[in-house]
């Protein structure tokens, strides 16, 4: 098991325009709304420039065939396809991790198991896999899906989603290929092949990959759940978890369950990376930073409001939350939970609730100086909040780069962030291990005693 000091994780979650709803309409954006693969390449240098330890790429599939009047006025996230593009962003970076969101309701581990091992060989080990089980009305009918799947059944496919990948990335030992035998002719030793005959209650597959085992054994799997269902589903299976937390002690809280969970499933603590998402504005001062965040706060459009799958917007912006019935079986359990709570907690109105809550998604926001950015990050890893987190700038590019430029230098002086990358690879990075594969072990059981 590694052991190392313990050390800030930061990864940064690229949106064309940025986070926030109003991001597009910033004076500071000109670009249109087409892909360009030069811009990705940029943010992608930036942040591994500064060290970064993951670039992660969401994949918000699906969109409804119906677009209703005010369709036109969300700048939602039209953007290259992850696979195509992390691809790419390997050829053009060197150490980043290099993290893709994939679905496991509208996928199958076959096809994911050898684009993983793909972008994990063409990027020398630095793919993760953002593990999603999302499964919305109008996605399902994109893929002419009418069967429809409540929360825990989707948790439950995932799961099997996984074990079923894992097992095709171990169908090979890892030197299976590494040693052609020219002379007699053989070009692999049949016994290094494990054939999968996988019979779960959701998924099958009689299969031997068609590409070695990745380079890390696995990719990283990162997961991003809020709900009962989707922490025991972490502690199980993800090594990175994207959490959401809008006060430290609800971050540290999550964090103490969460790790707490791992035992059970005989892993050790560090072996599970939480790091929540962290909108940040900076500025030379805390005033320019304010100021900064109001010039985007003043460009929110409230003319189309959906909540949980609520629409509000009947009701008066400035009046309080109206009483919503909790929709057991909903995507996005864990969120609209958090958001009722800090709504009646803090007896919001709607209007405060969006400028507080759905601009940042949930996130923590960090408005400030460098100094007041580094102090609130060192205060949440020091107190076990976050191992580290998932910056999501508001607005780009220049939000990204005031972040590299004026906080990380800050992170580093004080000694919690790198200033160099140590390994190779995104699990050297993080400091995870490099899973076994069991079939090897079971043909060779004293060749890893050493």
């Amino acid at each position: 098991m590694s052991q190392r000091k313990r050390q800030l994780a930061l990864n940064v979650f690229v949106q064309r325009f940025g986070h926030h709803v109003a991001a597009w309409r910033h004076p500071s954006s000109t670009d249109n709304g087409r892909p360009d693969l030069n811009w990705y390449i940029n943010a992608a240098r930036l942040a591994e420039a500064a060290k970064f330890d993951a670039f992660f790429m969401a994949d918000f599939i699906g969109r409804p065939a119906n677009l209703g009047p005010d369709a036109g006025r969300n700048a939602n996230s039209y953007q290259f396809e992850p696979f195509t593009l992390l691809s790419a962003l390997a050829t053009h970076t060197n150490r980043i991790g290099l993290i893709a969101t994939v679905n496991t309701n509208y996928d199958h581990p076959y096809n994911l198991a050898r684009r993983f091992s793909s972008l994990d060989h063409i990027s020398g080990g630095r793919a993760g896999w953002n593990i999603v089980s999302s499964f919305s009305p109008h996605t399902a009918e994109n893929f002419g899906i009418n069967d429809g799947r409540d929360h825990g059944e989707r948790y439950e496919r995932a799961g099997e989603f996984v074990e079923l990948s894992k097992s095709l990335w171990n169908s090979w030992d890892d030197d299976a290929f590494d040693h052609p035998d020219r002379v007699n002719g053989r070009f692999y030793n049949p016994e290094s092949a494990h054939p999968v005959h996988f019979n779960g209650e959701h998924l099958k597959s009689d299969a031997i990959l068609d590409l070695p085992r990745p380079i890390q054994g696995y990719p990283v799997f990162v997961q991003a759940g809020n709900s009962e269902t989707g922490r025991e589903f972490a502690a199980k299976h993800a090594e990175m978890i994207y959490a959401s937390a809008t006060s430290l002690d609800v971050a540290k809280t999550y964090y103490a369950d969460v790790k707490r969970r791992l035992a059970k499933y005989g892993r050790d603590e560090s072996q599970l990376i939480v790091t929540p998402g962290l909108s940040v504005v900076v500025g030379s001062s805390d005033q320019e930073a304010q100021d900064k965040f109001g010039e985007l706060q003043s460009r929110v459009d409230f003319s189309e409001l959906e909540f949980g799958g609520f629409d509000l917007s009947k009701y008066d912006l400035d009046g309080p939350l109206p009483d919503l019935p909790y929709k057991a079986g909903e995507n996005g359990q864990g969120r609209f939970l958090q958001q009722l709570e800090l709504a009646r907690r803090e007896n919001l109105t709607i209007r405060q609730l969006v400028l507080k809550f759905r601009v940042a998604r949930g996130h923590v926001q960090a408005i400030g100086s460098p100094k007041t950015i580094a102090d609130l990050i060192e205060k949440w890893f020091v107190e076990k909040g976050a191992d580290g987190f998932n910056v999501v700038p508001p607005y780009l590019p220049s939000g990204f780069v005031d972040f590299v430029n004026l906080v990380v230098p800050e992170l580093q002086r004080r000694g919690i962030f790198r200033k160099e990358y140590e390994g190779k690879t995104l699990r050297d990075h993080l400091g995870l291990d490099r899973p076994d594969n069991p079939n090897t072990q079971k043909r060779h059981p004293h060749s890893l005693a050493a």
